[in-house]
């Protein structure tokens, strides 16, 4: 099939799984899209087993979209954009500290725990699994997604505090992720010892690198902006800066996810200061909304539809339940030691913690990952091992997570 094709194809599903979500289900937008596909996808994968329906054309269709060079190198630079946007330098400077531990030692200490019990579990169940490997797991499944995460907080009624601060954290520590996932695939695929300084020394020149380059960019970006006081223009030089910042941070081997968070931040606040609020810098504002709003429709939608080409066995299944109880306990450890030293200094709302841990979604940008991994054993263990975690998180606790919210309210009170 054609480009085209494809994307027509997603389009009506989206479309479709949206209207039908809308008028009976009312699921929160990402999730319902997402569970419609994965319906969709079991419905057909039962049929197929029953002899009823031909799945070979739709496994050719999902297996042409690379879902890996999709979203790391496309639909994650609007994402981001769009969702730094709208948080406010205000709102984040109360919570810069916080959110800059957590996106950044939090990560860290949260790969370190989890892939050393994924290993251990592996072990336990009698499977070969590297060390490195489950560090890589560790990697890509410990950052929070900004995706998923923000799509679930706009409707979950916490305090804007708090909102902020997950919100944030998740944009920023998705780059600090990839960075340390990349590091630690580049040590996995070396022959040689990697020194340890070297490492520290490429996280900080990737991190400190896309927040100079992203900061410069949105800076021009917004300069241009007040310029301007045409709608289209503002559209053009907003999209010329997603797509060509991204490349260029790609090209310069700097952090390209925290680039575009950097510029969104820059361009989404510099736009109110000294100036009132304009029709076309509203416009703009609507633009990135509805196109957020678009992709993030067209990425569930792809999440739920990749369990078909996806092979997940009963092993796979065991380790997976395993890997869900290790991604929680990294997660609580990786937020309860920044949080409980910080707390010396600083006053956190009760009920911090718990809400941390259970808004901390998986999404796209880890299956993304994990689909970007060398071919062999390693990858098909860690794959479906990444989804089965991937739907618990989305469907399992970004569906519980009002109410979650609310019995967290009441225990707090």
């Amino acid at each position: 099939m054609t480009p085209f094709q494809i994307i027509a194809v997603l389009l009506t599903f989206v479309a479709i799984g949206g209207y039908i979500n809308h008028k009976y289900f009312h699921l929160p937008e990402t999730i319902g899209h997402m569970a419609f596909a994965l319906l969709l996808s079991l419905v057909s994968t039962v049929l197929y087993k029953l002899g009823l329906f031909d799945l070979q054309p739709i496994k050719y269709i999902i297996s042409s979209i690379n879902f890996s060079e999709v979203l790391l190198h496309g639909m994650l630079s609007f994402l981001l954009f769009a969702g730094a946007l709208h948080i406010r330098f205000g709102d984040l400077k109360e919570v810069g500290t916080p959110v800059a531990v957590l996106a950044t030692a939090g990560v860290v200490i949260a790969t370190l725990v989890t892939g050393t019990l994924v290993w251990k579990g592996a072990e336990f169940i009698g499977l070969d699994m590297p060390y490195i490997y489950a560090l890589l797991f560790g990697a890509l499944i410990s950052p929070t997604d900004p995706v998923a995460v923000l799509a679930i907080l706009k409707d979950a009624g916490m305090s804007k505090k708090l909102y902020t601060k997950i919100g944030s954290e998740s944009l920023f520590n998705d780059g600090v992720g990839v960075v340390v996932f990349l590091t630690i695939l580049d040590i996995a695929a070396r022959t040689q010892q990697v020194e340890i300084h070297e490492v520290l020394i490429l996280v900080i020149q990737k991190g400190l690198g896309g927040l100079a380059l992203g900061f410069l960019l949105g800076w021009a970006t917004d300069s241009l902006l007040r310029l301007a006081d045409d709608y289209k223009v503002e559209v053009l030089l907003t999209l010329a800066l997603v797509t060509g910042g991204y490349a260029l941070a790609e090209i310069l081997a700097v952090s390209a996810p925290i680039c575009m968070v950097t510029a969104g931040l820059v361009v989404g606040n510099q736009g109110r200061v000294g100036r009132k609020a304009d029709q076309p810098r509203e416009s703009l504002s609507r633009f990135w909304e509805l196109l957020d709003e678009i992709f993030n429709a067209v990425l569930f939608m792809l999440i739920g539809l990749e369990v078909i080409v996806i092979t997940i066995t009963k092993l796979h299944l065991v380790l997976g339940i395993i890997a869900i109880a290790a991604v929680l306990l990294g997660r609580l450890i990786s937020v309860s030691l920044p949080i409980g030293m910080m707390s010396l200094q600083q006053k956190f709302e009760r009920g911090t913690i718990p809400i941390l841990v259970w808004g901390g979604l998986r999404g796209g940008l880890s299956i993304a990952m994990a689909l970007s991994l060398p071919e062999g054993q390693e990858k098909s263990i860690i794959l479906p091992m990444t989804y089965i975690v991937v739907l618990f998180s989305i469907l399992v606790q970004g569906l519980s997570f009002p109410r979650f919210l609310t019995f967290v309210k009441k225990w707090a009170d």
